[in-house]
């Protein structure tokens, strides 16, 4: 079994992106029940995720301008760092910047370019993974199977206690829930969370336990095994759990297929990977850790996907598709345009912030200037300048001899 919370997500950040994110879910789905007459969550998370990534191609774009642009500057970023290798004293680090930052203005882009696009990017999809991990908590068709067999489990004597025990049995502890609240709201997202999580044997279990719901918890198994089908596989299963029952119950076609999903993310991020233009260099220390991360990251979703549920595996095949899709004809747009008439284009509007900049600080040099000039000059008409010029002359001729007066005159 996958160790997830099914309840909504509630965190500061990540929270209100993921309610966003399982509104716009919820309204696909809903439109292919009732519309469409489909009500298969794995085509639903496969028409999201096509549609998440066509909302996020304009930051894709960005992204891959500012990497393609970082290409082109590398041998000059190179350059510099060559000439001030080694040296670390105040001049040689500040010269070195300045350089470098020379070398962006003239190229047009921020050297923290890529990273606001990845701060963008990076809540959207670790948003959409709380979304999938709780399918029931944003999609409200679903969360309506659970509830008449909820409402049969609250109404059974010690329930709570048998739910208590179907956890430990099947060995969900790392679940987050707690039958001994008093609240029946959060008892009810409680089971539901629980019920979500269980697979075949879990679902014989739960008869056993409540033996007088029999036929609601076949009819709830039913539906669900319906709405959760991926190639005859559950995506609230995780590919370990159907491997493990596959092999004991010799079922090694399903065995195969869920060895598929996680060998097939791993083949598909790898792909990604491979169309997108890196932005860093070969030989630089950017390069390097991009390059690291560009193994490492396949490598995780390979043994990532053993453990999450299936519906998460194929949102991540998808998505790697979609991207790579995008990356071939980002390739080809790129190919066709003149990176030179970019340079240029940034060029323009660097010069244009800049000068907008500078006007702006001449008004104010200006306005210190005129207000210094009146505070300066003196507040009296031409007439009296005269008057005060003849009393002053009266004064220095009329001095007598010896005295402070004559002597500064």
């Amino acid at each position: 079994m996958s160790d997830i919370i099914l309840t909504a997500y509630d965190g500061a950040i990540l929270g209100p992106i993921a309610k966003l994110l399982g509104f716009i879910m919820n309204l696909i789905y809903s439109f292919m029940v009732n519309v469409l007459g489909i009500g298969n969550i794995s085509i639903a998370i496969i028409v999201f995720t096509i549609f998440i990534y066509m909302c996020l191609l304009p930051i894709t774009y960005k992204q891959q301008k500012f990497s393609k642009l970082n290409q082109k500057m590398q041998p000059e970023l190179q350059k510099v760092q060559k000439k001030y290798q080694g040296k670390k004293d105040p001049v040689s680090v500040q010269a070195m910047q300045d350089e470098t930052s020379a070398i962006y203005e003239k190229y047009g882009v921020s050297p923290i370019g890529s990273c606001v696009y990845m701060l963008i990017n990076m809540p959207i999809i670790l948003s959409l993974w709380r979304v999938f991990q709780a399918i029931p908590a944003y999609i409200a068709i679903v969360r309506d199977q659970f509830t008449s067999l909820v409402e049969g489990i609250m109404t059974t004597p010690g329930y709570q206690d048998k739910m208590s025990d179907l956890i430990e049995n099947l060995k969900m502890s790392s679940l987050r829930v707690d039958f001994t609240v008093k609240d029946d709201s959060i008892l009810s997202n409680y089971i539901i969370d629980t019920l979500y999580s269980l697979n075949a044997s879990g679902w014989d279990m739960l008869k056993e336990k409540f033996s007088g719901l029999s036929d609601i918890v076949v009819s709830t198994q039913e539906h669900l095994d319906e709405m959760n089908n991926f190639l005859g596989m559950s995506i609230s299963d995780s590919p370990m759990s159907i491997i493990r029952n596959g092999m004991s119950n010799g079922a090694y076609l399903f065995v195969v297929l869920a060895l598929l999903i996680p060998i097939f993310s791993y083949l598909t991020q790898v792909l990604s990977l491979k169309l997108m233009p890196q932005a860093g260099g070969a030989d630089d220390a950017m390069g390097s850790q991009i390059k690291m991360m560009n193994k490492i990251m396949p490598l995780f979703s390979l043994f990532f996907c053993f453990s999450v549920p299936v519906g998460l595996g194929v949102y991540w095949i998808i998505s790697a598709i979609v991207r790579s899709l995008q990356q071939v004809a980002l390739n080809k747009h790129f190919e066709k345009i003149n990176l030179d008439d970019i340079i240029k284009e940034n060029q323009e509007k660097a010069k244009k912030k800049r000068e907008k900049k500078g006007i702006a600080e001449n008004k104010i040099n200006q306005t210190a200037r005129v207000n210094t000039r009146k505070i300066n000059e003196p507040s009296m008409s031409a007439r009296e300048k005269e008057q005060a010029l003849e009393k002053a002359a009266k004064a220095r001729n009329s001095a007598k001899a010896g005295s402070m007066a004559e002597k500064a005159n």
